[in-house]
């Protein structure tokens, strides 16, 4: 309700002694109170009613109302009980702060006046919310395709003051009513997420992060599977700033309504994501297939105005490819993997609204493989042929590791695991062969790796990276043990540091001088140290081969 409506019930006997300009301000709840700072009790949009018992000096009276105005109060209205009439210091304060102020007739009882305001709160309450209903309701029946999520979540704002964002299951913001999460907060909220639904409990899920009370409502779109590992990777959800915990089945009912029309735009968008599917099997097929460079030509420029709409020339191309496995092999890996991908890709391969529309995804088997424009070439190339503007930066295997591993590790659980190899840009057909080949390599890379989630990209295959995992774990064992155990033992007799000496000698590409700088060490000292190394060892750190030995052994400890 709002302040102006006091004025016009007669039986509340309240008189208007100043902020006529605020009488618009809603009214939230009522308050009665004679304590000289009840800040702590005030939530802001409160009534508060006072006999002014706290009040000794005029000089009381601004302090009172400093309080007030801070805690964002709707008004005041004091009792003409005590002192017969409002004193003027307590009129002049309000004027100077803009809190509209009321005077309560002496006959009126200050829980008349709280039973009319809360009955009145009440009631308005739930009329906004059977108002809410209805329009969901037809938002619900003309699909929310017209303004997509934002449109719902601006109605819990406006209606029910509930602050609340669509998120993937990476963290990404697919809606979020014009307050944006700090990057943190949303993977925080996605791995929680995904953790409350391995245990296969209802939502919401309430969780507290920085201090904030959050509840989350799982978003189920098309027919899913019976397996919630199936999902778990891909879902959307809906997080509220509040507490559901303590909220009446009304509520609660909105709010899964509310995610059902999410549920629907997911649908939509999965719909359109069908065109880019065929897409990327079919050109994956030719590459795959060896089809010839104008063939595969001739398809990537059908497939452009679909994928990179309205930009001329040919964009440069990168692959990424993603497995998940999951412990007994009974959940289909390929779909999954599709689904994380484009969720995945969709925040980080374009900018934009429209980013999702720009990744085509296709799964082969247990695999997926993803065919990622960049519009702008590719980066130190310059732009395109017929295209102008900066190069975006393209797919880093590091970012992805980035985004992925906080989330969906929790999702992963103990049964499941994700690798993912990013391949280079690549500028022409004829690469692409190339690119699908090192996003695999890379794939193969991060597969032999410890860990729930693995990334490797195409800048690893060029070095002895691509090499060491692939050594059987007995051989790996047998070569470091032999070069480096004595080392090791000798440090754990003598408190030396031989093991590390080593490390930044190598790193130092064996320069005296500028190991003995990073160590801190006199030349004297690094040389009887290296002499060391090569007593207990047999080998000789001036030779090439005996440093390259070194080095790997290092490298697979």
């Amino acid at each position: 309700m709002r302040l102006r409506a006091l004025l016009d019930t007669e039986a509340l006997g309240l008189r208007l002694l100043g902020g006529e300009a605020e009488l618009d301000r809603a009214v939230r709840g009522v308050m009665t109170t004679d304590l000289r700072d009840p800040s702590r009790y005030l939530a802001g949009g409160e009534l508060v009613l006072t006999g002014l018992a706290w009040r000794r000096t005029a000089a009381d009276s601004d302090d009172f109302v400093r309080i007030l105005a801070a805690a964002g109060v709707a008004g005041l209205a004091a009792g003409e009980a005590e002192l017969s009439a409002i004193p003027d210091d307590l009129v002049h304060a309000c004027a100077r702060h803009r809190l509209p102020l009321f005077a309560v007739d002496e006959r009126v009882a200050f829980a008349d006046i709280t039973e009319y305001v809360v009955r009145q709160v009440s009631g308005e309450r739930a009329g906004d919310l059977a108002a809410v209903v209805e329009r969901h309701r037809r938002l619900m029946s003309s699909g929310p395709a017209g303004g997509g999520p934002d449109a719902v979540l601006d109605l819990l704002g406006s209606d029910l003051d509930l602050r609340a964002w669509v998120l993937s299951s990476t963290g990404r913001e697919i809606g979020g009513a014009g307050h944006p999460l700090p990057a943190p907060v949303r993977a925080e909220l996605a791995g929680a997420q995904q953790a409350a639904a391995r245990t296969a409990r209802p939502g919401p899920y309430r969780v507290g992060v920085q201090g904030r009370t959050y509840s989350l409502f799982p978003v189920r779109a098309g027919a899913g599977g019976a397996d919630v590992r199936s999902r778990v990777l891909s879902d959307w959800f809906l997080a509220v700033e509040a507490d559901a915990g303590e909220w009446p089945a009304e509520r609660l009912d909105l709010l899964q309504g509310v995610t059902q029309l999410i549920a629907v735009e997911r649908d939509r968008r999965d719909a359109a994501r069908a065109v880019r599917r065929r897409l990327a099997g079919e050109i994956f097929d030719l590459v795959r297939g060896g089809g010839g460079a104008a063939e595969l030509g001739a398809r990537l420029r059908a497939a452009a105005p679909v994928l990179v709409p309205g930009t001329g020339g040919e964009p440069h191309w990168q692959i990424v490819v993603a497995k998940v496995d999951w412990a007994g092999g009974e959940v289909p890996a390929g779909p999954a993997a599709q689904a994380l991908l484009e969720e995945v890709l969709a925040g980080q391969a374009a900018q934009g609204a429209d980013g999702a529309d720009r990744i085509a995804v296709a799964h082969a088997e247990d695999k997926a493989m993803a065919l990622v424009p960049l519009t702008g070439g590719a980066p130190g190339a310059g732009p395109a042929p017929g295209m102008t503007g900066a190069a975006p930066e393209p797919l880093h295997a590091e970012a992805l590791l980035g985004l992925l591993r906080g989330p969906l590790t929790r999702g992963l659980g103990d049964d499941g695991r994700l690798t993912v190899g990013v391949s280079a840009a690549v500028h022409s057909p004829e690469g692409l062969r190339g690119a699908l080949e090192e996003a695999r390599h890379a794939r193969r890379v991060a597969a032999a790796r410890p860990g729930r989630v693995c990334v490797a990209g195409h800048e690893e295959l060029a070095s002895h990276v691509l090499l060491l995992p692939f050594v059987p774990d007995d051989v790996r064992r047998a070569f470091t043990a032999r070069l480096l155990d004595p080392l090791r033992a000798y440090d754990r007799r003598h408190r030396s540091e031989l093991i590390p000496t080593l490390e930044a000698f190598l790193d130092c590409d064996g320069s005296w001088t500028r190991c003995a700088s990073r160590l801190h060490l006199h030349v004297n000292t690094l040389r009887y140290r290296i002499s060391r190394i090569e007593q207990l060892t047999g080998r000789d750190l001036a030779r090439l081969e005996d440093k390259l030995d070194f080095f790997l052994a290092l490298r697979m400890s």
